[in-house]
């Protein structure tokens, strides 16, 4: 049997989770800037600072051309990423940080706004191309892969076809939209952890199914 001291000794060899390697980034997109920080491209942003408070983590430290954070969700050791290129140079921060950790591509998971989806619904993809998002097509062109996971957030289409797209991706969430919204958060929370846990197939049955439309609260 062993002593008092042993098992003393076992325990201080554990590795404390703050000095496990970095293996995941998890990257929300949006625009820099107080002006930006209610709108609808933001919904990225919006995202991943809900899974920062609830793992108990700050975004707050200046590195990699974005702010960033560590944590640990579910046993990973992630770095969390709010890119501070604006939108469409998001690719150099994810690249610079993919470079650093030694991240291979399908270790990066990027959440983003998309104004093909309803407010709110949500659409998780193991890879595949940009689909006209700008953040997206910039981070492909940096890592020279769409091989890599995303959380797509429905931030709704143009009210109307001769609606400038600009204009609306920088417009503020109504009172509605950003309740719904903000009742999906945490089932990106959710996604996003079955996703780091290698089940895509996982975070597809939980997030693709979603409708914040019948969600409580």
């Amino acid at each position: 049997m062993a002593n008092i001291f042993d098992l003393f000794r076992k325990i201080e060899k554990k590795e404390p989770a703050s000095a496990m390697p970095i293996t995941c980034l998890v990257v929300g997109l949006g625009n820099t800037g107080k002006q930006y920080a209610g709108t609808r491209h933001n919904a990225g942003f919006l995202a991943i600072d809900h899974i920062a408070e609830s793992v108990g983590a700050k975004i707050d430290r200046a590195k990699f051309h974005s702010l960033v954070g560590e944590a640990t969700v579910d046993g990973v050791r992630v770095l969390l990423m709010k890119p501070q290129t604006l939108m469409n140079a998001s690719g150099l921060a994810v690249a610079e940080a993919a470079e650093f950790y030694k991240i291979p591509a399908k270790n990066i998971i990027v959440i983003s706004d998309d104004i093909s989806l309803p407010v709110g619904h949500l659409r998780v993809r193991k890879k595949g191309s940009a689909g006209g998002h700008n953040g997206l097509k910039d981070i492909i062109a940096c890592l020279g892969t769409e091989e890599f996971p995303r959380i797509r957030i429905g931030i709704g289409e143009k009210p109307h076809p001769d609606y400038d797209l600009a204009d609306w991706v920088l417009s503020e969430f109504s009172a509605q939209d950003r309740a719904l919204l903000e009742k999906a958060f945490p089932v990106v929370e959710s996604g996003l952890k079955k996703l780091l846990a290698c089940d895509a197939d996982g975070a597809m049955q939980i997030c693709n199914a979603f409708l914040p439309e019948d969600a409580n609260a």
